[in-house]
């Protein structure tokens, strides 16, 4: 339903182009009324698989936080939507994208026409009507992980007031066969150590590439991945970021959602062991498409079995050799600086954390939010700081960890 009190005002609106309807922005609380046009704004390419309908509605449907989602229409329906969701971690109130806490690139939705035209919209007027828009909803408006530059276009918000995310995206783009995609990467010395990896685990009697069918499978195998990952975390001494059930239950909702075709909200894929070590899971990705791009959106290894072979990169390997196989053009690998993402991926993507306070409280929130982002950048820009704060966060948590065993 709208919400007609954060209804703009008639007569207050955006102006797309010269040749555009005026259209007033509107707060909606519930998504089906939207939903006829937002899988139609979500077809475009350009658009984050994270702001698709069904995303979306499996993190509502787990989470049941109160929606605030800002729309603008004009004649010809919904021009953009921005699917917010209002959370209150402290005495804040926020307005971030939904499910924003396992998101990896952020877009909202826009018409394609708005998207790419050609002279850019005032974003400081932009920015106010969204404001305005929440008054009274929210102290914080919060778009993280917005790349303010996404496959050739600049992001309709790109003007408005953003810090860069401490936390950059990487991407391998695909390039119609998969000798092309990997000549971008050292191609020699990774088909190298592709016949190593499989030389080894041919030795302890081979594997198989599995690809989660059937509501049985594809329940024990995301148990099994949720498993791996907390023994991982512990070991690093983390907080498992899966361990909520409703977090569970979002990813187990995404597994049953089907779009037909190659689109997919989560497929689960494994490296399967055979041989001596018959039946055992050696490393597990989630995998999300949408049109051409494909997300991986977690990974996880048993490092118990066969870690001389790297059975997680083995997984990249045959994944992305799938994904060039059908036709996709860009593998991304989520957020998060890693080598192992370094050494696959020439493209390299920079996010911006959009804030726009509603209110004083949300001016002061801001201005800390910055600084928290700094000094988490400043952190990360020096390895040995970052390494030595893992380990002494490590240290902290394991009386906890032994309180709890």
């Amino acid at each position: 339903m709208i919400d007609q009190k954060a209804a703009v005002q008639p007569g207050s609106s955006i102006q797309y182009a010269a040749s555009s309807a005026v259209a007033p922005v509107q707060v909606f609380t519930a998504m089906e009324p939207l939903e006829k046009d937002w899988r139609r704004l979500e077809r475009d390419n350009a658009i984050s698989l994270h702001q698709s309908y069904d995303w979306c509605r499996a993190w509502v449907k787990t989470h049941g936080n109160p929606l605030a989602i800002v729309s603008g229409r004009s004649d010809q329906g919904h021009r953009f939507i921005l699917p917010l969701e209002i959370t209150r971690p402290t005495m804040i109130r926020k307005a971030s994208f939904i499910g924003t806490r396992f998101t990896n690139i952020n877009t909202g939705l826009f018409d394609p026409a708005f998207l790419r035209q050609p002279s850019p919209m005032d974003a400081a007027q932009f920015g106010a009507k969204i404001i305005a828009a929440l008054d009274g909803r929210a102290d914080l408006i919060h778009l993280g992980n917005v790349p303010l530059s996404w496959r050739g276009l600049t992001h309709p918000l790109a003007g408005l007031c953003a810090i860069e995310n401490q936390n950059h995206t990487f991407q391998l783009p695909l390039l119609g066969d998969f000798e092309a995609t990997l000549a971008q990467v050292n191609a020699k010395r990774r088909r190298k150590k592709y016949r190593n990896q499989v030389r080894k685990l041919e030795a302890i009697g081979g594997f198989e590439h599995v690809i989660a069918s059937g509501e049985d499978q594809k329940a024990w195998l995301l148990d099994l991945f949720f498993q791996q990952k907390a023994v991982r975390f512990e070991a690093l001494g983390l907080p498992d970021v899966f361990h909520e059930p409703e977090t569970q239950a979002f990813f187990q909702l995404l597994l049953q959602s089907e779009n037909g075709g190659l689109d997919v909200p989560l497929e689960l894929h494994a490296l399967k062991l055979h041989g001596t070590q018959e039946g055992k899971i050696a490393a597990i990705a989630g995998l999300s498409r949408k049109g051409d791009h494909v997300i991986c959106q977690f990974g996880s290894i048993d490092e118990s079995l066969a870690p001389e072979a790297s059975p997680g990169e083995l997984l990249f390997w045959l994944m992305i050799e799938q994904c060039c196989a059908e036709g996709a053009s860009l593998f991304d690998f989520g957020i998060g600086d890693q080598i192992y993402k370094r050494s696959w991926c020439p493209v390299e993507t920079v996010q911006h954390d959009i804030l726009l306070p509603v209110t004083a409280i949300g001016h002061l929130a801001a201005t800390a939010e910055r600084g928290l982002t700094r000094s988490k950048a400043a952190i990360k820009a020096h390895p040995q700081l970052y390494g030595f704060l893992q380990k002494l966060r490590a240290r902290s948590t394991a009386p906890a960890r032994e309180a709890e065993d």
